[in-house]
């Protein structure tokens, strides 16, 4: 571990002046009381899936939704947090660096000051192994000085990021009642989360007294579903990457000969990839989510890229700017099976070296016709949660590659007649990580350490800070609890031929929704983005100005308030018991019946899972 995790930064101009910009609040987070209103009994994400969720977390399955409120008017299923006990909270980093973690820190820090000076906040130094081996920092103000609204993770540090051996979740429920921790936060993606979840299950489990609070920073931004809009880190992340890329679209027009291929880093979902495309217009990009739902082989790629190149050139144009998602690799499905079978031999503790020869067949034909880069890339040793390291495999040197030989196959065959086809790659991945978060995530991050605080006072465990209507002004921002099990499904998964399906519940990263609003603007605008040069140049983060509050577009084109749309319901709900009490007219009641019934016949069709594929859009 790094002796220097938590020493005080010398700051530059820029990091002093953002040192002192002190983020908003809703107002249920700006006084002391807060109101905390029961919701109704939650389900998992996936329906189909609630028994098997439910089996796996007999403690923790089907808790309540919860929602913060200003202190005003009470109901009968709410009450006022009034008395502030003195607390002892932990606090890891369990995951990627992102824009934005330490002001959940900070966040948690004021939260816990304010109720009670007396409170402690413990930083776990290293993360996970800093868990197991309770090696603490007390987090003070002072401590905080030169840490708030700064990039990095270099507060506490992290490191093998998984709390899910049963040697691990013993050691971290020693380390929590050693250190009589009335919480423990976890800041983390969906891995993290999902290791949280069952962390809060165990604990329950054996009476401990720590909560287990889930925070969703992650800059991949797929940590996303309908309690989750988006993830701490995920905005500036793709404001420094669409700075990147837009310099780029103008060096390619400016010089004119050059097709850049750029490759960004966001692990299995496109969602960095899909904003970034939103933001800066690039000629061409390519959606992991789109190969997989089309099952685009990889030389079909090839071939819609190429034909790319050959529309551009019909119009004089030599250059132009591709982006893909780090995970496109594994969506094309000739390169994940390749890949699955990669991965049974790693489990099985197959050397590097010895890989090759272990491959099927038909996997080693297609291992050999690939570059010897990139074998060498696909071999490499996994990631933590026994996954490819993507970030290892240079997907956009692959598709340059193969690009430069179809081009020159179509030239040789006289289909061909433009200049020589050129390239140059890029992968921008930890360029943005460290970055100063921008308003919107330090905002975001704060306020969320607030609500952690607010879910330990109120004695929850297995629980997800979280904000809804981002889209809007922080004043307007609903805050809740969310059971970690409510965002959990099962996917079962195929480990090699023959094989039993096998799954368990977990957090699962949430893919781009092709269906959605946004995506529907990208498809619309595809045409334009390859043949116009419809470059578009956000510029750096705005910290002060016009564009300092800018949100991700993803975010604010769709309507996501789903909290909101629950309390809508609620109302409607209400009315109808009211317009429906006993001694009703006859008449009333069956319009009620008829009516309930068609709505029922609705949301089961709607609920039923869709089978209608969605076309992937052409460059043509």
């Amino acid at each position: 571990m790094n002796a220097d995790l938590g020493s005080p930064r010398e700051l530059t101009g820029l990091q002093r002046r953002r040192a002192l910009y002190q983020p908003e609040l809703p107002p249920c987070l700006q006084g002391t009381r807060v109101r905390v209103e029961f919701g109704e009994s939650t389900t998992s994400i996936d329906p189909k899936c609630a028994d098997i969720v439910a089996q796996a977390f007999p403690q923790t399955f089907g808790q309540k939704l919860v929602h913060f409120l200003e202190p005003n008017s009470m109901a009968s299923d709410t009450q006022v947090i009034k008395e502030h006990p003195p607390i002892r909270v932990g606090v890891l980093f369990s995951g990627r660096q992102s824009p934005g973690g330490h002001n959940v820190i900070w966040g948690i820090h004021d939260a816990m000051k304010a109720r009670n000076p007396h409170n402690v906040l413990l930083g776990f130094v290293g993360g996970t192994e800093g868990l197991f081996a309770k090696k603490t920092m007390e987090i003070t103000n002072d401590v905080l000085s030169s840490y708030k609204n700064q990039g990095g993770f270099d507060l506490l540090g992290r490191t093998v990021d998984q709390i899910r051996t049963k040697e691990q979740v013993n050691a971290a429920m020693s380390t929590c009642c050693d250190l009589s921790l009335d919480g423990l936060i976890i800041i983390g993606g969906v891995t993290s989360n999902s290791d949280a979840a069952q962390l809060a299950e165990t604990f329950a489990k054996h009476n401990c007294k720590t909560k287990v609070i889930g925070v969703p920073v992650t800059l991949s931004g797929d940590l996303k579903n309908q309690f989750v809009e988006t993830t701490v880190g995920f905005d500036t992340v793709c404001k420094v990457n669409s700075q990147l890329i837009s310099n780029v679209c103008l060096d390619a027009v400016s010089a004119g000969k050059y097709y850049y291929f750029v490759r960004l880093m966001g692990g299995k979902a496109s969602h960095v990839a899909f904003e970034c495309a939103l933001q800066s217009h690039p000629n061409m990009v390519i959606l992991g989510e789109e190969v997989a739902l089309s099952k685009l082989t990889l030389m079909e790629i090839i071939n819609k890229i190429c034909d790319g190149v050959e529309a551009r050139a019909a119009q004089g144009k030599y250059h132009g700017v591709l982006v893909i998602p780090e995970g496109l690799i594994e969506s094309i499905p000739e390169m994940y099976a390749l890949m699955q079978e990669i991965n049974n031999l790693h489990i099985n503790n197959v050397t590097e070296d010895e890989i090759p020869s272990q491959l099927s067949p038909w996997a080693a034909a297609l291992f050999k016709f690939l570059p010897p880069f990139i074998r060498r890339e696909l071999v490499l040793h996994q990631e933590s949660d026994n996954s490819a390291q993507l970030s290892q495999i240079d997907t956009e040197q692959l598709l340059a590659h193969l690009v430069e030989e179809e081009m020159k196959r179509r030239t040789k065959e006289g289909n061909y007649k433009g200049r020589k086809f050129s390239s140059v790659c890029h992968f921008f991945g930890s360029q943005a990580r460290g970055s100063l978060p921008s308003n919107f995530d330090s905002n975001y991050a704060y306020v969320l350490g607030h609500i952690c605080v607010q879910i330990v006072a109120t004695g929850l465990n297995g629980y997800m800070a979280t904000v809804t209507n981002l889209k809007d002004s922080t004043n307007k921002w609903r805050c809740a609890a969310v059971p970690l099990t409510a965002m959990m499904s099962v996917r079962r998964h195929l480990r090699g031929p023959g094989a039993v399906p096998i799954g368990r519940p977990v957090i699962h990263p949430s893919p781009i929704d092709l269906k959605a609003e946004s995506y529907a603007v990208l498809r619309e605008k595809a045409s334009s983005f390859l043949l116009d040069d419809f470059y578009r140049t956000p510029g750096g983060i705005q910290f002060e100005g016009p564009g300092a509050n800018t949100k991700p577009i993803t975010l604010t084109i769709e309507d996501q308030d789903y909290l909101g749309d629950i309390e809508i319901l609620q109302d409607y709900l209400n009315k109808v018991r009211t317009i429906l009490k006993p001694g009703c007219s006859r008449e009333i009641l069956k319009a009620a019946i008829s009516s309930m019934a068609s709505v029922n016949d609705v949301l089961k069709v709607m609920s039923a899972p869709l089978n209608a594929e969605l076309p992937l859009y052409h460059f043509n």
